[in-house]
């Protein structure tokens, strides 16, 4: 097995889950929040600084700044680059690094972006319905009922912004992944059997 499966995924639609069956199917690592710890130890950049950005969208005054210096008196020659996307590149080249040292399974952090080059890497998209989330996202992070909706819905807003902020893409778009997946429709062991089909067909 010679393919890097890149995971994105909605707030508790299985995304983790898959990524970990998959990771234990191969016997080949798998990367969520680990990859905050290399690109901090690559780049020198705090951890902490990292989880205050993880798959966040960035403030309006940090992307003003990115898209805009000179509205804001800043010139090419002084211009430093923000936290933020000094942040995101780093995060960039930890995906890069991991991949480059053989197949993995990637969850998030626009891995599928960052990849978009390499050859024998399945991007695939897990999404499931509200119903089927609620249950899942209540067991897993102890949020109340009452709350869930809402919380998926705030996180699932932070995903997307930070991806087509810093992607130009637009997260969960189908001509950005070979696969989608509705976990609700097939179940967590469903979808796993799934991408390893895909797998095996795309080696073929």
């Amino acid at each position: 097995m010679n393919t890097i499966i890149t995971i994105g995924r909605q707030y508790g639609s299985g995304g983790k889950e898959i990524g970990k069956k998959l990771s234990e199917h191969y016997g080949i690592p798998f990367y969520d929040k680990e990859l905050l710890k290399i690109a901090a130890k690559e780049s020198g950049i705090c951890e902490e600084m990292f989880e205050s950005f993880d798959e966040k969208p960035t403030t309006s005054f940090l992307y003003s700044l990115v898209m805009d210096p000179y509205a804001l008196g800043y010139n090419a020659a002084s211009f430093d680059m923000p936290l933020n996307q000094k942040v995101f590149l780093a995060s960039f080249d930890a995906i890069k690094k991991v991949a480059d040292e053989g197949p993995c399974i990637i969850v998030g952090r626009c891995a599928d972006y960052a990849l978009r080059d390499y050859d024998h890497c399945l991007n695939v998209f897990v999404h499931a319905s509200m119903d089927f989330k609620k249950q899942r996202i209540h067991d897993q992070y102890d949020i109340p009922m009452d709350k869930v909706e809402e919380t998926s819905i705030k996180m699932d807003k932070q995903r997307s912004g930070y991806y087509n902020y810093y992607t130009s893409r637009k997260w969960g778009d189908l001509r950005n992944y070979h696969l989608s997946i509705d976990t609700g429709f097939f179940g967590i062991d469903g979808a796993v059997d799934l991408i390893i089909r895909a797998v095996e067909s795309s080696a073929k």
